[in-house]
């Protein structure tokens, strides 16, 4: 646990040093659970819109994408659910003040056992090598299928829990459990309390004729109401998608996360509208095409695994995460549910206006049933970001922190370096970035030493820095030292275009996803 605390903080570390993510309001001694992107991590989280965008909306033409307002009817949230059903259950401990997500406790009690399966793994594998057969050994080891058994049993129960709202019994789980609060060690604990999420406003200019409105807690609801606007107006055909990415709001109760939780977060949704009955394929095709866009950033298989969810939400007949190894452990990233018809069906019983599509295949009207992906933008940058931090000790004993971010998603692709500020250099230089400006975000870096410039480039995870000496003046060539490898080759500048585009274009994730 140590290990992932220090983790956490290194990253936290970094990513303010080098301009990724600053505390909000820092001058005022910050605001909690909130963050602002710096200059570096603008740009590294524009890239992941970009990447995501490509692939929901220009790779699939039965996809469209829409940018709707964040405030909203207050009907909406009533025929979502969200003003009845959008809470949490809630825990304080006494001896700390603090508050946690009641459920969340027992799952991360939960995680220890699966930690300590991952441990006798591992000691298998020590043990027996190359003969190490995995998938026979979680069979057939006493340890791994005792803790196997704890597991499916706590996590029965609390489904049981969840799924009949019983707040006593989830208390009293806790307490059979001995969980302790993890800032006071005790076990001093409140009754558990369900808190909407929702942040209340008012909209109009006089505070008695203002109307109660709400901030979104979510995008998705942004795409139900214009699902009939989006389908006449384009002539969509089931199935189809609307995409969509922006901003929502949850009061929710925040750990020490970083980016992991906040407030003010950004979601990256699509609703994809199937023919009843067929949406438990589509479910399954876009679990698969959804972990093969995240693992084509080759951060490594490793990190991503799924979890179907222990208590589906009220809208949902299926549900799955996919879970990324933060430094906090696993988490979700993103969410893959089957809604139903749930959404549609609500916002015409609310509105009054017919939700449905006719189906001229089939010649009839229906209600489209809805498949969801959504990842949580700020998760999928705080997953890029820890993931990419290494620090490595090099063949000369010296070290160096690399931030090793897939290149199509590099703030910067390319630094353009004069070896030195005289001799007709800089002007060299000024002219090559002047020209792979146009395709590319380029630094000039001219301070400090080579290695020392090379060594920052590294840090904000630069993939290519192309230096300019006294040669390229003869012969019009430069060297292009590549971030992982740290190899360095002479080209002609008029290469240097294609050889850049051939590592750091989004088309090479695309392929792959």
């Amino acid at each position: 646990m140590e290990k992932r605390e220090d983790k956490l903080k290194e990253v936290i570390s970094h990513a303010k040093e080098y301009g990724y993510v600053f505390p909000s309001s820092e001058i005022y001694d910050g605001l909690a659970a909130t963050y602002d992107y710096g200059q570096l991590g603008a740009e590294l989280k524009k890239n992941i819109k970009d990447y995501w965008w490509t692939a929901m909306v220009q790779m699939h033409e039965e996809i469209v994408g829409i940018d709707a307002a964040i405030f909203m009817h207050p009907k909406t949230w009533k025929a979502s659910g969200h003003v009845d059903a959008f809470n949490d259950p809630l825990i304080d401990n006494k001896d700390s003040k603090k508050r946690y997500r009641a459920d969340v406790l027992v799952e991360e009690f939960i995680e220890k056992y699966r930690d300590k399966i991952k441990k006798e793994v591992e000691k298998g594998r020590k043990r027996f090598g190359a003969d190490f057969d995995e998938v026979q050994f979680l069979a057939t080891n006493p340890n791994v299928k005792r803790s196997q058994e704890k597991i499916d049993d706590l996590e029965d129960r609390l489904s049981k829990i969840l799924g009949a709202d019983d707040l006593e019994g989830l208390k009293a789980m806790i307490e059979e459990l001995n969980i302790v609060c993890p800032i006071s060690g005790t076990s001093n604990w409140t009754d558990v309390r369900q808190f909407n999420l929702m942040f209340a406003t008012e909209l109009g200019s006089v505070a008695g004729d203002a109307s109660t409105i709400y901030l979104r807690p979510e995008t998705a609801q942004g795409i139900f109401v214009n699902f009939l606007n989006v389908q006449k107006s384009g002539r969509m055909k089931i199935p189809f998608g609307i995409a969509q990415i922006g901003k929502a709001f949850r009061n929710e109760i925040v750990a020490r996360q970083f980016i992991f939780r906040m407030r003010e977060f950004e979601q990256m949704e699509m609703q994809y509208f199937v023919r009843p009955g067929e949406e438990l394929t589509w479910y399954e095709y876009w679990k698969d095409k959804r972990i093969k866009w995240h693992k084509a950033l080759g951060l490594g298989e490793e990190y991503y695994r799924y979890h179907d969810h222990i208590k589906l939400a009220h809208y949902a007949n299926a549900a799955a995460d996919i879970e990324f190894d933060f430094p906090m452990g696993y988490k979700e990233l993103e969410g893959i549910h089957s809604r139903t018809d749930f959404d549609l069906r609500k916002h015409e019983e609310f509105s009054g206006k017919k939700m449905q599509f006719f189906d001229p295949e089939l010649n009839k009207n229906y209600i489209p049933y809805v498949i969801e992906t959504s990842v949580g933008l700020d998760r999928m940058f705080l997953a890029v970001l820890s993931a990419s931090l290494k620090n490595e000790t090099l063949e000369d004993g010296s070290e160096r922190a690399v931030l090793s971010l897939p290149p199509a998603l590099a703030p910067y692709k390319v630094a353009v370096m004069p070896l030195t500020r005289k001799d007709g250099l800089p002007e060299k230089a000024r002219e090559i970035m002047n020209e792979l400006k146009f395709e590319f975000n380029c630094q000039y870096d001219e301070k400090d030493s080579p290695g020392k410039r090379y060594r920052r480039q590294d840090a904000i995870g630069t993939p290519y820095c192309v230096m300019v000496d006294h040669q390229t003046l003869e012969d019009n060539t430069v060297t292009i030292r590549d971030r992982d490898t740290m190899l360095q080759d002479r080209v002609k500048v008029d290469e240097l275009h294609s050889i850049i585009e051939g590592k750091v274009s989004l088309k090479n994730l695309l392929k792959l996803g």
